[in-house]
């Protein structure tokens, strides 16, 4: 469960800043690369701070 959560969190904010890049400032397009970075970072050492931030703040399991 937990992850379809960070999947659907991390593939929402991609496309918010996308959207954001288009009608408001390409700048935008820094926080998309920095989510980017994260999911590889998470996927090369198994440890991913939103799952460490729903488990404190929400309670969920994995």
């Amino acid at each position: 469960m937990k992850n379809r959560i960070v999947r659907g969190i991390a593939g929402t904010f991609i496309l918010i800043s996308l959207l954001l890049a288009i009608y408001v400032n390409i700048n935008w397009l820094w926080f998309t690369a920095f989510v980017g970075a994260n999911l590889l970072q998470s996927s090369l050492t198994k440890w991913c701070l939103m799952d460490t931030i729903l488990e404190k703040v929400f309670k969920v399991k994995s």
